[in-house]
C-alpha cells in the first residue's frame, strides 16, 4: 500500500548548468554539505552552493547559486566525484586517471615532491567511510585496476596519494564498497567480501555483471546493499550473512541508496520506495532519463543527464498520521518503532505512547476490542479519555479535559456508532470489561472516582449482574451523581425493606458462590436450580477460587446436575470452554447434549429454523475444536440422521477419514465452499505436505466425480476444481496438477493458477540458488577454518619421548601420528612394515 515517504524536489535545473549548450550530459555528482559538484561530459566540474528555502506553509525547495566551472584539460567525461572536506579537496577519475582537485578553485593539485598525486589505470574507486587509520588528515580510498585482477589500498593527503596495500581476486572487479578492512566486490561473475587485513575472502552469490549494471553500495557499519538475481536487493554483512529480508525490486535497477527506514531505487523510468522493516513498496515516483541516485549524508541526490534533484523525506510523523488517518494501524506502528534509532529516546517514549493510543481509538471505532484494549495499555491511556466518549458517565465535578490535539475524529459515542444501537451496546459492554480490568491498576491512579462512578452508571444502565458486587465492596462512587441514576434505573431500595423477588434470589445465588460450607451449598442449589437454572448454576461456575473455600469436585456437580438438564448444559460449557479442562468425559458429555438438542429440534413440528441453525452451529464448533471426545461413538449417533451430513464430515475429518469426508460435502451436500474450508481446518495445525495432500485430495474428488458423471461431464464439479486450483494455487504441487487435469480444459480458466505457480517456481528457483551461494561461502569458510585450526606446530625436544619406541627425539625430523601425538619417522616406516595388511600385501605378491 502506497505511503507518501518522499518528495522530488528540483536542485539544479537545465539552463543553470548549460545554458545553450545542448550537449552537455551530467556523468557524476558530489554532495559535501552545500556545496554540490557536478562532472559533465566535456570534462567540465561545475560548483553550486545549495540553499535548504522552506515557505510559509512548510514546503521545502533549494536555490542553487552557481559558484565556479574548471575545464581539467583531458578528452573524456569525468567519471566520478568524491569530496575529502578535511583535506579541502575532491579526488577525480577521468581517463582512467585518479587525481585531486581543489575543492575551492578546482584547480589540479600539483605532486609533491618526492610522492605522486595521480594514480594512472582505474575504472573504479570508493572511499572507506569507517577508515582503519587513525590520521584525520588522510582519506582511505579503494582502487580498482584496469590491467590486474587486485584491488589497491591508498592513503589520500593533501597533494600526494601512497599506495600501502594491493589485494589479488579470483576475477577482474567491475564494482567496489569499502567498510574498515572490508572489502564488498562486484566480480564478473559474483560478489564477495573480502578483508584486505588478513585476506580471508566470502563467496556471497552468483551474478552477471554483463547482462545488467552491478550495485555495491555501503549502508552502515560492515553491512552492504547488493543487486542480486531476480529484481532482490540483498543485504550483506562483513561475515557474509544478510541479517535483513530482501527487497523486490526491478531488474534493470541502476542506483540504490538506503534514507532508513526505507530503500530507495533508481531504474529507467521510476523511483521506487521499500520499507526495510516490512518489504513492501510504499511509493513509486515516475523519474524519466534517470541514471544517476546517491545518498551524502541522508541526503538522497538524483540526476538525469540534465539536472540534479533533492528526494525530500517527510518527517517521519506525518507519514505515521497519515496511516493512522488512512486506518492503516499496523503500517503506523511498525513505522513508528521502526523510527527509534532516528528519534532521542525521550521524544521517541513520548511519540510511541501517542501513536499506540491513536491506534486503539481507530480500533475501537471499528469494535476491534482486545486489539484496543492492547493498546490502550501499551499506550498508558488516561482511561477518562475513553469514559469521556460516552455521555454522562464523567461525574459533574470532574476536571477532565481532552487531549490535544485529539486521539481521535469521535464526539462522542453517538457519533461514533451513527444510530446504530446494536454497536452502542457493544461499545457499552467493552468499557465495563475494561473499567472492572483497570479500576485496581496503576492506570485508575488519580481518577478512581470518575472510573467507580462511571462503571456504576453502566451496571445501572445495563442491569448488569456485579452492581451488588461494586456497592458491596470497597468503592469511589460519587454519591451525587450515583443516587439519580440508581433510582432512574430501579436500583435504590431504602434500608430494612424487602427486595424485591428477583433482588432476593440474587441474593441466595451470591451467597451460595461465596459460602464455604458445603452442605448449604448442596440443601440449597436444588431450590436455586429449579427458579432459574440459568442463574442458578452460578453457585457452581462463579465460586472464586480462594483458599478459605473448599472446591467442588466436578463429577459430584455434573451427578447433582442430571436432573436439570439447562444448568447441566451451562456447567459442561463452563468447564469445557471457559475453564478448558482437558478430560475426555467432559468434552464426550457435552458433545452428547449438544447432539440430543439438535435431534431433538430437528424431530419438532414445525421445526424452529433459527433455533435450530444455532444449535447446530454450537455442536460444529464444539467438533471441530475439541479433539478430547469420543469421536467414533458421536459418528455412530449421527449416522442415522441424514440432515448432520455436515457433522459427519467433520467426525470423519477427526478420524482423518478425509476421502470419506470430501465425499460426503462435494457429493451429497454439493457444498464446495465448505469442501474448501474442511480442507483448510483440516490441516491447520499440520505441516505443508499435509495441507498439500488434502487439497490434493479434494480436487481428484472434484476430477473423479466430473469424468464419472452422466453424460461424461458434470458442469458445477468442474467449474469447482477450476475455482479450487485459482483460489488456493499456491498449495499445489503444479506438475503434478497438470498431470492430474484433462487434457481438453481451457488454459485460460486456469491462467490465474498457472501465472502464480510459475511465478512461485521462479521465485523458489531464484531464492535456492541465493541459498546455494551462501551455503557454498560458508562451506568454503568453514572449511578455512578447519585447515587453519589442523596448521597448529608441534614440539618437540630432548626430553619427549616417540610413543612407538619411548627414545627421546635428537632430531626434528618426525610424524604426527592422529591426535597430534609425534613419533620417529623410522617407528612409522618399521610398524607399516610390520602390520599384518602390508605382510598380506607382500605375500599376495610373492605368490603372483
Amino acid at each position: 500500500m502506497s505511503v507518501k515517504a518522499f518528495e522530488l524536489v528540483p536542485a539544479v535545473e537545465r539552463d543553470l548548468l548549460m545554458g545553450d549548450k545542448a550537449r552537455i550530459n551530467i556523468e557524476c555528482i558530489e554532495c559535501c554539505g552545500k556545496h554540490l559538484y557536478l562532472g559533465t561530459n566535456d570534462c567540465f566540474i561545475h560548483h553550486f552552493l545549495l540553499d535548504e528555502v522552506t515557505s510559509s506553509k512548510g514546503k521545502l525547495s533549494y536555490s542553487a547559486q552557481k559558484l565556479l566551472h574548471k575545464y581539467l584539460g583531458l578528452k573524456k567525461p569525468v567519471a566520478e566525484l568524491r569530496a575529502a572536506s578535511a583535506l579541502e579537496r575532491l579526488i577525480v577519475l577521468c581517463d582512467g586517471i585518479v587525481f585531486l582537485v581543489d575543492m575551492v578553485t578546482l584547480e589540479t593539485v600539483p605532486s609533491a615532491a618526492g610522492g605522486g598525486a595521480k594514480i594512472r589505470g582505474v575504472t573504479a574507486f570508493c572511499i572507506n567511510e569507517n577508515p582503519v587509520n587513525g590520521d584525520p588528515f588522510c582519506v582511505e580510498m579503494g582502487v580498482l585496476s584496469s590491467k590486474r585482477r587486485t584491488v589497491q589500498i591508498y592513503m589520500v593527503y593533501e597533494d600526494r596519494v601512497q599506495l600501502v596495500k594491493e589485494v589479488s581476486t579470483p576475477e577482474q572487479p567491475c564494482a567496489v564498497s569499502l567498510d574498515g578492512y572490508f572489502l564488498c566486490l562486484a566480480l564478473a561473475t559474483q560478489y564477495m567480501i573480502l578483508n584486505y587485513n588478513t585476506g580471508a575472502s566470502q563467496d556471497l552469490f552468483p551474478y552477471n555483471s554483463e547482462d545488467r549494471r552491478p550495485i555495491v553500495k555501503r549502508i552502515g557499519r560492515e553491512e552492504f546493499l547488493l543487486a542480486a538475481p531476480g529484481g532482490l536487493g540483498m543485504f550483506a554483512n562483513a561475515e557474509g550473512v544478510s541479517q535483513r529480508a530482501p527487497v523486490n525490486w526491478s531488474e534493470s535497477v541502476i542506483g540504490a541508496a538506503v534514507c532508513f527506514p526505507y530503500v530507495v531505487a533508481l531504474d529507467e523510468s521510476f523511483i521506487t520506495i521499500h520499507s526495510m522493516l516490512d518489504q513492501q513498496l510504499k511509493q513509486t515516483l515516475s523519474f524519466r532519463d534517470g541514471h544517476i541516485l546517491q545518498d551524502f549524508e541522508g541526503k538522497v541526490i538524483l540526476a538525469s543527464t540534465k539536472a540534479v534533484y533533492v528526494l525530500v523525506p517527510l518527517p517521519l510523523e506525518k507519514q505515521i498520521q497519515d496511516l493512522l488517518a488512512s486506518h492503516r494501524v499496523e503500517e503506523a506502528l511498525i513505522l513508528t518503532e521502526g523510527a527509534q534509532r532516528n528519534i532521542p529516546k525521550d521524544k521517541f517514549q513520548i511519540l510511541h505512547k501517542r501513536i499506540l493510543q491513536q491506534a486503539g481509538f481507530i480500533q475501537f471505532g471499528q469494535l476491534q476490542f482486545l486489539e484496543a484494549k492492547e493498546h490502550f495499555r501499551k499506550g498508558q491511556l488516561d482511561v477518562r479519555e475513553l469514559i469521556s466518549l460516552y455521555p454522562l458517565l464523567l461525574p459533574a465535578s470532574s476536571s477532565f479535559t481532552r487531549c490535544h490535539p485529539p486521539l481521535h475524529e469521535f464526539a462522542d459515542l453517538n457519533h461514533l456508532a451513527q444510530g446504530d444501537q446494536e454497536k452502542v451496546l457493544r461499545c457499552k459492554r467493552f468499557l465495563i470489561s475494561y473499567l472492572g480490568e483497570v479500576r485496581s491498576t496503576e492506570v485508575a491512579n488519580g481518577c478512581r472516582e470518575d472510573v467507580d462512578t462511571a462503571l456504576l452508571k453502566l451496571y445501572a444502565e445495563q442491569d448488569h449482574d456485579s452492581l451488588l458486587d461494586l456497592l458491596a465492596s470497597e468503592n469511589a462512587c460519587l454519591l451525587a451523581d450515583s443516587v439519580p441514576w440508581l433510582e432512574k434505573y430501579h436500583k435504590c431500595y431504602q434500608e430494612f425493606n424487602i427486595s424485591p423477588l428477583s433482588d432476593l434470589y440474587e441474593y441466595i445465588v451470591d451467597f451460595l458462590c461465596s459460602c464455604a460450607n458445603l452442605d448449604l451449598i448442596w440443601k440449597y442449589a436444588d431450590w436455586a436450580l429449579q427458579k432459574d437454572p440459568t442463574n442458578g448454576v452460578h453457585i457452581f461456575t462463579k465460586r472464586p477460587g480462594s483458599k478459605d473455600q473448599p472446591e467442588l469436585n466436578s463429577d459430584d456437580v455434573i451427578t447433582y446436575l442430571e436432573k436439570h438438564n439447562q444448568a447441566l448444559l451451562l456447567y459442561l460449557e463452563h468447564l469445557v470452554l471457559e475453564r478448558r479442562i482437558q478430560k475426555e468425559k467432559f468434552h464426550t458429555h457435552l458433545a452428547v447434549l449438544y447432539l440430543e438438542r439438535v435431534l431433538s429440534l430437528i424431530s419438532e413440528s414445525p421445526k424452529d429454523e433459527e433455533k435450530l441453525t444455532r444449535a447446530r452451529e454450537r455442536l460444529q464448533a464444539l467438533l471441530r475444536e475439541s479433539n478430547l471426545y469420543r469421536v467414533q461413538y458421536l459418528l455412530g449417533k449421527t449416522e442415522s440422521c441424514e440432515q448432520l451430513l455436515l457433522e459427519r464430515a467433520t467426525l470423519h475429518g477427526k478420524l482423518e477419514e478425509h476421502d470419506k469426508a470430501l465425499h460426503i460435502l462435494v457429493h451429497k451436500l454439493r457444498d464446495f465452499p465448505s469442501a474448501e474450508a474442511f480442507c483448510t481446518w483440516a490441516s491447520s495445525s499440520r505441516d505443508s505436505a499435509y495441507r498439500q495432500q488434502l487439497f490434493h485430495l479434494l480436487l481428484g474428488v472434484y476430477l473423479d466425480g466430473n469424468q464419472t458423471a452422466a453424460g461424461g461431464g458434470n458442469g458445477d464439479l468442474e467449474m469447482a476444481a477450476v475455482d479450487l486450483l485459482n483460489r488456493h494455487g499456491e498449495v499445489f504441487d503444479a506438475v503434478r496438477v497438470l498431470r492430474m487435469l484433462p487434457e481438453g480444459w481451457s488454459l485460460q480458466l486456469l491462467r490465474p493458477f498457472l501465472g502464480r505457480a510459475v511465478s512461485a517456481s521462479m521465485h523458489a528457483c531464484r531464492t535456492s540458488q541465493i541459498a546455494l551461494g551462501l551455503s557454498h561461502s560458508e562451506n568454503l569458510q568453514l572449511l578455512h577454518d578447519r585447515l587453519k585450526e589442523r596448521k597448529k606446530p608441534i614440539f618437540v625436544s630432548e626430553k619427549k619421548g616417540c610413543h612407538l619406541c619411548h627414545n627421546t627425539f635428537s632430531e626434528p625430523d618426525v610424524v604426527c601420528l592422529p591426535g597430534g601425538v609425534p613419533v620417529h619417522t623410522h617407528c612409522v616406516a618399521q610398524r607399516v612394515r610390520d602390520s599384518p595388511t602390508k605382510r598380506q600385501l607382500t605375500n599376495s605378491s610373492n605368490h603372483t
